[in-house]
């Protein structure tokens, strides 16, 4: 679905003039194959170039070296620039600067609108995609009214209703509260589960990455760790080197393993701390 071969992304940086002074190097190198239907998760902390590779997954930026594919069309062919954004949907962070819509579901129908669908398939679309959000019920809302996640969830039924084959999910909860970046979360999982859609999910959230297929792990421009969630976060020192955290759990079963407790590399969630450790009945409401 998605490839990239030694991408290369330049920075120009200019003087108080405006003339270019030098270059800065956000993306160095990086070689990842991403197939269809996988759940994709990107960390890093800020400035390691996660979101400049995200924004060269559906053409919005062009690789200053190397190449990158989408569904087999090189992004840099200007002929195959819209179909490329039309199989490759995006989500930024501040969902207010994707919607534009009055309603909710006029704004869900703008994309399809604008791709020349006929009226009756854009409504058939609308309710297809804001059914897979959750969202179906605000439909004659105003977005103005809406909470954060909702606002979120309206975005991905936007990008759904054009019916992409993959979704870039860049940092879509850096700004919601925690129930909203579940919301939003639980949402990219069912379209990858029930609706086989590629999802690469760009994120600093740790706990949003175990149930991705494979992680990658961005440091100053290139791939430092890559692999499984239960490979990536079992390096918890490597991870803390990279000004990265691990999931609270994984960080708490490290740290009973160091002292001398037998307990497996890279667990992930409290029930499987639970088993490890032969305790049963812990609900997910305690927070150990």
């Amino acid at each position: 679905m998605i490839k990239t071969e030694q991408l290369v992304h330049d920075y120009e940086v200019r003087d108080d003039e405006g003339n270019v002074s030098g270059t800065v190097r956000a993306v160095d190198g990086v070689s990842l194959d991403v197939q269809p239907g996988e759940f994709i998760a990107v960390l890093g902390h800020n400035g390691s170039g996660k979101s400049t590779l995200a924004k060269h997954l559906n053409a919005l930026l062009y690789p200053t070296e190397g190449a990158v594919w989408v569904d087999g069309m090189k992004t840099d062919d200007d002929l195959k620039l819209w179909t490329i954004r039309q199989e490759a949907g995006m989500i930024f962070q501040n969902p207010d600067n994707q919607i534009i819509g009055q309603v909710v579901e006029e704004d869900v129908g703008f994309g399809p609108e604008n791709l020349g669908v006929p009226t009756a398939e854009i409504w058939e679309r609308v309710e297809e995609a804001l059914k897979t959000v959750g969202m179906w019920e605000f439909r004659k809302k105003s977005p103005n009214r809406l909470s954060g996640g909702q606002k979120q969830r309206v975005s991905i039924a936007g990008v759904i209703a054009m019916h992409p084959k993959c979704i870039i999910m860049d940092e879509p909860t850096a700004m919601l509260d925690p129930g909203g970046r579940h919301e939003v979360i639980r949402a990219a999982r069912a379209l990858n589960d029930v609706e086989k859609i590629t999802i690469i999910l760009i994120t600093h959230h740790m706990e949003e990455a175990i149930y991705a297929d494979h992680i990658f792990v961005m440091d100053e421009g290139k791939i430092a760790l890559q692999g499984t969630p239960r490979e990536v976060f079992a390096h918890v020192e490597e991870m803390q080197q990279l000004h990265l955290d691990v999931p609270k759990v994984t960080l708490l079963a490290h740290e009973l393993r160091k002292s001398g407790i037998p307990l497996p590399e890279g667990i992930l969630t409290k029930e499987e701390l639970a088993q490890a450790l032969g305790l049963s009945g812990v609900s997910d409401a305690q927070d150990r």
